[in-house]
């Protein structure tokens, strides 16, 4: 242990406050933290000045002792009226504060503005726990009531977090404590059997002895009571805008008592609780650790500054009244309750302390660079450190490239092992072990450091999968006011179903509203014949057809003649293409599997089902062509060089086409990196090489000496030439022109053809669902995403520009969409003139030069 956190740890558990740690870098911070956690057995609250470092550090400890932390965000706090507000962060709070309920002492990350939040008192959560086990008995009328009281929504059939349904003896229950939904089978009112199933298929998964379910709302208690309150509440209120101010809080009332949320609920935590707390009221007398105390400080100014503004509207605006808008409370105000805790000031430099300081220490400590993944600079880094007498561990990869990477340094005079729970560092040695932390670093008082790999993904972490997507299966998928086509009457709005009567028997008919007064009744028995609307054009300005008149015979007619001449088409290129016979690539060799394990991040289960598919029709004798469709960052670029591996390995060349000079670059530094270990030579052909550069590649090129070559519709041009061409990938094909893409059908006839897309242009998706071209299709997300929060609302500019400086405060980038190009620039002028003065705004449209 180091002798300096040794002593640390000794003091405070003396009962000394506040210290001061000088010279501990980020990733040391979080080594400090987990110290204290594990010798006094006690909470730790690290207070950090922004979210994504909150979470750096949240996942920095559980690399090293998982399931030890936990960061606990802010929320954006909804005062005004809105009609819809994504959840998702709420309930990782309230999941956070649950598991504080529990003995076990963890380690608690969270921003300056998620530490000055006010929430629900921790004993109002504890008194809504709800757990269902086998045996129980359930009354399921109060079941539901209570539900509905904890912010739950009833459904016909549960798919996300926050919902319940109840069909007979069966209860379906999304807890948001829980990582799947949960179905209870009654036997009369006794719980029969208790088991998770899966949203898409609504099948059941696995069995368990029972659920907990935790509140959806940290503002949540009897809606008739909490009504009640805001009553009593309004019948105090005195002063200017009165009457307005009891209107709007009529309005909440009478929706409550209906049994809906209002979207603005949270401007009710102050009347639905005598006493909200904070985050560190939920925890037991916690070791509070401020990581840089200075900057929270100045972060938690800008929060607190820009809050009492938004406040200020809402009280003007008669959404608000004094007494409701105690959310946020002041940091010092919070420093200095948190101040009754054993404090530790940890900070990069020495700095001005705000608190009077029992003792000061000093740490030597040094922070490194994450390894980038060329063995050779990790090789150079360890010889450095070790001629030195460090001990050096290795965080890298995953279970299946640490046996690579221990060979490749056995085999370069490195002496290492994998590490295991009884390996100790050792001077003049390496230790391997999986997992990736913020950066590296050195401790010269012990002789020890680690190197982290960048981009490496622990194999501990859980994996996340995203849910197929939702496919029409039924008319009840269809919901009132939809575009819906009827195969002989065209383009309608549906209306519902009603019941009619017809020569005395009452049947169900689909309504269907056409254009003017129009109307058509559909019996359910012709479902068939009623499709939902899928044009590209948005609903709004579609043109809903006449009954009375011929124009969707017209239309239709339009669309056969257009099929006929793409298909005839079609018939000619696939017909010459299946005449043309191809080349059958070899089965997956040892290098192939080497290949594939030195990827770092774990594969989706998508990716290899995709990679297998290509590689499948990449074995068959005929010229594949496959489109392979994922969104952004979801692994298409992994896929398509394996496939070019395998290309490569038979001795054949292998061309990657991309729209842009920027894209290109970047592919080319991927490939470099991808297949360093590999004896594949790959170059670039663009305008980033100069012509007597291109000059060379295309020597090259054509004499089989370059395996791979990334380049834009460079590639095409007649002066071009392979040696022996394999396979080709057009990467963003939409963006690419018509006349590029017939000279792509004439210079790669007979190849195989691999087009990556997350967006297909309608013909290219077309083709690929009717079966004409074949589709892989990745719809797995990698892990760990943040979840996406979404508000919809009136247009407001006082909420656009609030919703702008909170992305700005966390220092990321807003992307504002404008649909007029005549007016965007005076769109830009009145943000400019809201925004502070050192917001850098830049406008693009399509309109545009192509230098601009």
């Amino acid at each position: 242990m180091h002798s300096e956190a040794g002593e640390l740890v000794n003091v405070l558990r003396k009962g000394y406050s506040p210290l001061a740690a000088a010279g501990v870098s980020s990733v040391n911070k979080s080594l400090l933290a987990l110290l204290i956690l594990r010798e006094l057995r006690r909470n730790v609250l690290i207070v950090c000045e922004d979210e994504a470092q909150a979470r750096r550090m949240s996942a920095d400890i559980c690399e090293l002792l998982p399931d030890s932390a936990y960061s606990f965000p802010a929320k954006d706090i909804t005062l005004a009226r809105i009609d819809s507000v994504s959840r998702e962060y709420e309930h990782e709070r309230l999941r956070v504060m649950c598991r504080l309920t529990e003995k076990e002492p963890v380690i608690i990350t969270a921003c300056a503005e998620a530490v000055m939040q006010r929430t629900l008192p921790h004993t109002a959560l504890k008194g809504a726990f709800v757990k269902i086990g086998r045996g129980d008995t359930v009354n399921t009328a109060e079941l539901a009531d209570k539900l509905v009281h904890m912010g739950y929504r009833r459904v016909d059939e549960v798919t996300v977090p926050a919902q319940f349904a109840m069909r007979g003896s069966l209860i379906d229950i999304y807890s948001v404590c829980e990582s799947a939904p949960a179905r209870i089978e009654l036997w009369d009112d006794e719980v029969d059997t208790v088991s998770y199933f899966d949203t898409e298929t609504q099948r059941r998964t696995e069995s368990t002895d029972g659920i907990s379910i935790i509140p959806a709302l940290e503002v949540f208690c009897d809606r008739e009571e909490l009504a009640r309150r805001i009553e009593k509440f309004s019948s105090g209120v005195r002063g200017k805008r009165t009457d307005l101010i009891r209107s709007n809080l009529a309005k909440d009332t009478d929706l409550l008592r209906s049994g809906i949320t209002p979207g603005n609920i949270d401007k009710y935590l102050p009347v639905a609780f005598d006493e909200p707390e904070f985050i560190s009221d939920h925890m037991d007398d916690p070791v509070v650790i401020f990581a840089e105390y200075n900057n929270c400080l100045s972060k938690a100014k800008a929060v607190f500054s820009q809050y009492n503004e938004d406040v200020k509207i809402l009280l003007e605006q008669g959404e608000l009244y004094r007494g409701m808008e105690g959310y946020l409370e002041s940091f010092p105000l919070v420093a200095d309750m948190l101040s009754k805790h054993p404090v530790v000031l940890m900070d990069s430099f020495m700095r001005s302390s705000p608190m009077p300081i029992k003792r000061l220490f000093n740490f030597n400590t040094n922070r490194t660079s994450p390894w980038g993944g060329e063995m050779r600079q990790l090789e150079d880094d360890i010889r450095t450190l070790t001629s030195n007498g460090y001990g050096v561990i290795v965080m890298a990869g995953s279970e299946k490239t640490l046996p690579i990477i221990a060979d490749d340094m056995r085999n370069d005079g490195i002496l290492c092992d994998i590490m295991d729970n009884d390996s100790v560092i050792t001077q003049g040695r390496v230790l391997l072990t999986t997992g990736a932390l913020s950066s590296g670093f050195e401790l010269p008082e012990i002789r020890a450091a680690l190197i982290t790999q960048a981009k490496a993904l622990s194999a501990k972490r859980r994996q996340r999968h995203k849910k197929a997507g939702e496919e029409i299966r039924s008319l009840a998928d269809i919901t009132k006011g939809d575009l819906v086509v009827h195969a002989l009457h065209g383009i309608g709005r549906f209306e519902g179903i009603r019941k009619l009567e017809l020569d005395g028997v009452t049947k169900d008919y689909i309504t269907i509203k056409y254009a003017g007064s129009d109307t058509l009744y559909v019996p359910v028995t012709q479902m068939d014949l009623v499709s939902r609307y899928i044009g590209g054009a948005e609903e709004d300005g579609v043109k809903l057809n006449r009954l009375s008149s011929n124009e969707w015979q017209k239309a239709k007619g339009k669309a056969r003649k257009a099929i006929k001449d793409m298909a005839a088409e079609l018939i000619a290129l696939y017909a010459k293409r299946s005449r043309t016979p191809g080349f059958s690539f070899s089965p997956d060799n040892d290098w192939q599997s080497d290949f594939e394990a030195r990827f770092d991040w774990r594969e989706t289960d998508d990716q290899l089902r995709c990679t297998e598919e290509i590689k499948q029709d990449m074995q068959k004798p005929v010229p594949m062509d496959r489109l392979l469709c994922g969104d952004v960052g979801f692994g298409k670029t992994e896929v398509a060089f394996r496939a070019a591996f395998k290309c490569m390995l038979d001795g054949k060349q292998c061309a990657i086409l991309v729209p842009t000079t920027v894209l290109a670059w970047q592919h080319y530094q991927s490939a470099i990196k991808r297949f360093e270990h590999f004896p594949f030579t790959i170059e670039l052909l663009s305008r980033f090489r100069s012509a007597k550069e291109q000059k060379d590649v295309l020597k090259r090129l054509e004499a089989g000496s370059v395996d791979m070559v990334i380049g834009t519709h460079r590639l095409v041009q007649k002066d071009v030439k392979f040696k022996d061409l394999g396979l080709a990938v057009v990467d963003e094909e939409q963006r690419f022109g018509v006349k590029h893409k017939e000279r792509f059908k004439e210079a790669f006839a007979g190849i195989d053809m691999l087009t990556l897309s997350a967006t297909p242009i309608p013909r290219t998706l077309n083709m690929a669902m009717s079966g004409i071209r074949d589709m892989s299709v990745i719809e797995e997300p990698p892990v760990d995403r943040y979840p996406v929060q979404t508000y919809v609302i009136e247009h407001d500019q006082g909420m656009i520009v609030q919703a702008i400086e909170r992305e700005l405060r966390r220092g990321g980038q807003v992307y504002y969409i404008y649909n007029r190009v005549e007016t965007i620039d005076l769109a830009a002028a009145r943000l400019a003139k809201l925004l502070p003065e050192n917001v850098r705004i830049a406008v693009a449209h399509g309109q545009m030069p192509e230098s601009d």
